[in-house]
């Protein structure tokens, strides 16, 4: 017989609708990169320069960072909580993840808001 743990109903219905939202939002960015990709003649050093610098894309790019960022970490927890057992490795990679995780979010904004 297999015992199970009740841990209430909706259990994981907000790492479910997260992925999802942050789905979204990275395909809405995507689609808006590729908008600005495909209408501009010839994309170079400076236009780049000058799209990064404009409040609104800076914006839009914290937001699909943020996004990243934590469609990572559901994903990942989601993936260690099914295959790592011993809960102190588990514990350590979670840890682990989360460094990495908030590393490059400041290394991100970082880069961001240094455009001018």
């Amino acid at each position: 017989m297999v015992k199970r743990e009740v841990t209430g109903a909706h259990y994981g219905a907000g790492a479910w609708l997260a992925q999802r939202v942050t789905a979204v939002v990275l395909l809405v960015y995507t689609l808006l990169c590729l908008g600005l990709i495909l209408g501009t003649p010839s994309v170079d050093f400076d236009i780049w320069r000058e799209l990064f610098s404009r409040q609104w894309m800076k914006l839009a790019t914290m937001l699909a960072l943020t996004s990243a960022l934590l469609h990572a970490w559901v994903g990942l927890r989601n993936i260690l909580m099914d295959y790592v057992k011993p809960v102190g490795v588990r514990l350590g990679l979670y840890i682990a993840v989360i460094c990495w995780l908030v590393a490059c979010a400041g290394w991100s904004l970082q880069i961001l808001w240094s455009v001018r």
